[in-house]
């Protein structure tokens, strides 16, 4: 029996092979929205929000307040305005779900559904979901945010895999898609199994794209290897598996390989956890010129991970 078969018969793992927490309005164009034809588009940023997750040891650190971070953008500190840390906070998720041909194989379909199922379980209230899906030149909204979770199962019920993968035109659509939610954590979460084969946007673009928009992005590859994997010749052996890593790394996400039922229970379990126990931080920008400036996000005390996004694409915080 084949890997996906198996993970089908093993339910008892939390639902989500890529997570995206994002922010409540989109930042600033790249400089040549032209570039990115119809994928670039203007739109004017008020408010930043940094979703940020501290690790303690195996689990997280979840009683830290607004005192414990120092916040710095370019290298200067920036007041932290809003702060949000309560593990039950509802959340705003887009699924989005790869329907390109090779999805039919192996099981992986009737996987991606029950992975989605099992995640509608574990709702809280509050919680909204979207249902988006792709294949070929093409992505669809089958349903748009809803708090109510029969018509997310339906749409899940009807996926049919056709076509090719055309993967980084549907990352840059989830944005537009996003900031329909109406909760402060937001997320994106895409089930895909293979290379980009037709897509028009580039990986760099995509990731420019999700960027801007502040959706760190967690990446669960269903065989798409280890970044560190060689082969003979001593040359990546998974070379997509380094496009996937890196637009997690530089939205302020994480990259896990799959390739059997144990590596997808233990990573599933780490983002599910990640998706519940979040600290937001949020500051408001002022005038100025739209450019991408960095951030980083320090907690006081001894040395913990800290996972956080990199940076935004918009005008100065306020008063700076």
């Amino acid at each position: 029996m084949s890997f996906f078969k198996d993970l089908i018969r093993a339910a008892s793992f939390p639902a989500a092979l890529l997570i995206a927490a994002g922010a409540t309005a989109q930042t600033a164009p790249p400089q040549d929205p032209s570039a990115y034809g119809e994928f670039g588009e203007e739109v004017s940023v008020g408010y930043v929000l940094v979703p940020v997750v501290v690790r303690q040891g195996a689990g997280y650190a979840k009683n830290l307040d607004a005192d414990d971070f120092r916040l710095l953008v370019d290298g200067k500190p920036v007041k932290i305005e809003t702060f949000e840390k309560r593990a039950e906070a509802p959340a705003s998720v887009v699924f989005l779900q790869d329907l390109s041909g090779s999805m039919a194989n192996a099981g992986k379909l009737q996987t991606s559904q029950q992975v989605v199922r099992y995640f509608l379980d574990r709702a809280l209230p509050g919680d909204e979901y979207a249902i988006a899906s792709f294949a070929g030149i093409g992505m669809q909204v089958d349903v748009p945010f809803t708090s109510q979770l029969g018509p997310v199962r339906e749409a899940v019920a009807t996926w049919t895999p056709y076509g090719t993968t055309a993967l980084h035109d549907a990352v840059a659509e989830v944005p537009k898609i996003s900031l329909e939610g109406r909760n402060p954590k937001r997320f994106a979460i895409l089930v895909t199994d293979g290379v980009d084969n037709a897509s028009r946007v580039t990986p760099e673009q995509a990731r420019e794209i999700v960027r801007e928009a502040q959706l760190p992005v967690y990446v669960l590859g269903l065989q798409s290897g280890d970044t560190t994997t060689l082969d003979a010749e001593g040359k990546k052996l998974y070379r997509y598996s380094d496009v996937l890593n890196l637009l997690a790394f530089t939205s302020g996400g994480r990259y896990y390989s799959i390739s059997n039922p144990e590596d997808l229970a233990k990573a599933l379990a780490a983002i599910q956890d990640d998706l519940r126990h979040q600290y937001v931080l949020g500051f408001s920008t002022g005038d100025g010129r739209p450019i991408w400036r960095n951030l980083r996000v320090e907690v006081e005390g001894r040395r913990r991970p800290v996972l956080f996004r990199r940076g935004y694409k918009g005008t100065p915080p306020a008063g700076s």
